[in-house]
């Protein structure tokens, strides 16, 4: 039970959020509540909270990759790909939640914003590192070979998703006809309603202790696949 005290607390502010998220009263504002947008801002506590999942993940790919070129042991290798895979799919949810939030705000799911096209293409760049890994045989040219790109594609994702975005015009928040002040309203102190922020940042631990928690059991079924061959 204590080993397994953030699993719990992971489902225990998943809860919270998916409840509160839907239930919260909404800050006022009468631009929002006469637009499409209004109640679609119940989005943010999802949509947001994978992206920032995503970060956390891959960051976490990051360091493992970066330790097996120092030290190439395969249990860094098999973490380096599985907290990429599941930053994989977290993105691909964030860029889905997104698609449909832009329906309703800016009237099509897809509007070739910079932030769009930047999540797209980061996403692309790490599906291409698990093409890279599954068409190298050597397991140890594999992991050196995808250890360094997964470095490489962990430093074109910062720039994509969260640097360029703010540098051009974009309907998205946070770009230069954004959200007031620009930045991220997410991150901001006077931009996030206090009824907001008490639901996104623990929807953030949340998505972030679930994205463990999903890669831990890849590994571990990994681990058992490896050991029932190798006694084969």
């Amino acid at each position: 039970m204590r080993r397994n005290w953030w699993k719990i607390l992971s489902v225990i502010l998943l809860v919270y959020t998916f409840i509160a998220g839907l239930l919260v009263k909404l800050p006022p504002g009468v631009a929002y509540e006469q637009s499409n947008m209004y109640e679609s801002m119940r989005n943010f506590f999802f949509h947001v909270p994978m992206w920032f999942s995503q970060l956390a993940v891959i960051t976490v790919s990051l360091v493992y990759s970066i330790k097996f070129l120092r030290n190439p042991l395969a249990k860094y290798d098999w973490y380096a790909a599985d907290f990429a895979a599941t930053g994989t799919v977290l993105g691909s949810l964030g860029l889905l939640t997104g698609a449909i939030w832009a329906n309703y705000t800016w009237g099509a799911p897809w509007n070739n914003d910079p932030k769009q096209i930047g999540a797209a293409i980061a996403l692309l760049v790490y599906l291409a590192y698990f093409v890279l890994r599954n068409s190298l045989t050597d397991i140890d040219k594999k992991g050196r070979i995808a250890a360094v790109y997964n470095i490489f594609a962990y430093f074109i994702y910062i720039p994509m998703i969260m640097i360029l975005p703010r540098m051009v015009e974009s309907l998205h928040p946070g770009g230069k006809e954004g959200a007031s002040g620009g930045g991220n309203p997410g991150l901001g102190g006077s931009s996030l309603d206090p009824a907001m922020r008490a639901i996104f940042w623990p929807a953030v631990i949340g998505w972030i202790l679930l994205a463990v928690w999903i890669t831990t059991l890849r590994f571990r079924l990994k681990a058992l696949e490896e050991k029932k061959y190798s006694t084969v």
